[in-house]
């Protein structure tokens, strides 16, 4: 209990820029548990739909992965339905790689959205907890020019104390918040790179199939009518 008596003590001595600080708190926890959760459960699908997408392009079978991912809404599903849906319609890998790029333009501002707000609220607790410092040193200041000069000294202590609470509170605030954020920012970058990696793949299986599709046609027009093959000339 004493613990928690002090704990209330030091934040009610603080002034009311404890309170502001306590919110923007408040608001930096709830849009990390969101993103959290939203960008966990992304890694998740987008790890399952790999794992069923991956045997089926490693096959060439692109019909049914393309079936696959039109029926997903997880972000590697829509930038391997976009390759997979030209796949075959042009033949250039530069056409496919643009589209799919195009695609992940489209997700990842998705992804990173409202992250930044947890750095912000991070700012934002610290210049509050200077602010009341400045505020509460001038108070103090102000009511110790009034005082009796035998007690200047202790008032002025008294009251340096207390303002620096604020101070003190606002970065107990923000280097978790900061701490978050970082944290944040490294899953949304791991997703990232699991999209290029999954592009990245999906056009080599692309480029592979064009390039044998190419050959066997090579081979069929160097075939003589009956079935033997033509001498191809040095």
């Amino acid at each position: 209990m004493n613990t928690v008596y002090s704990i209330v003590g030091f934040f009610v001595s603080g002034g009311v820029f404890m309170y502001p600080i306590l919110l923007v708190f408040a608001i930096g926890v709830a849009v990390a548990i969101e993103r959290y959760i939203t960008l966990t459960m992304v890694t998740k699908k987008n790890q399952q739909v790999w794992k069923d997408i991956q045997p089926l392009l490693a096959k060439g079978e692109f019909d049914s992965a393309y079936k696959k991912t039109s029926e997903d809404d997880s972000t590697i599903a829509q930038v391997l339905n976009m390759g997979l849906s030209l796949q075959g319609a042009v033949r250039r890998r530069e056409d496919i790689e643009i589209a799919m790029e195009e695609s992940m333009m489209e997700i990842v501002p998705r992804l990173e959205k409202r992250t930044p707000y947890v750095a912000l609220c991070s700012s934002i607790a610290t210049l509050l907890g200077l602010l009341g410092t400045i505020m509460g040193l001038i108070q103090a200041f102000t009511a110790v020019a009034n005082a009796n000069p035998a007690e200047k000294a202790d008032l002025l202590s008294a009251s340096i104390s207390v303002a620096m609470n604020t101070t003190a509170f606002g970065l107990m605030v923000a280097i978790p918040l900061l701490v978050i954020h970082a944290v944040l920012t490294s899953k949304t970058g791991d997703i990232v790179d699991s999209l290029e990696m999954a592009s990245v793949k999906a056009l080599n299986v692309f480029s592979k199939r064009s390039r044998r599709l190419a050959e066997e046609g090579l081979t069929n027009e160097h075939a003589e009518p009956d079935g033997n093959e033509a001498v191809v000339p040095a």
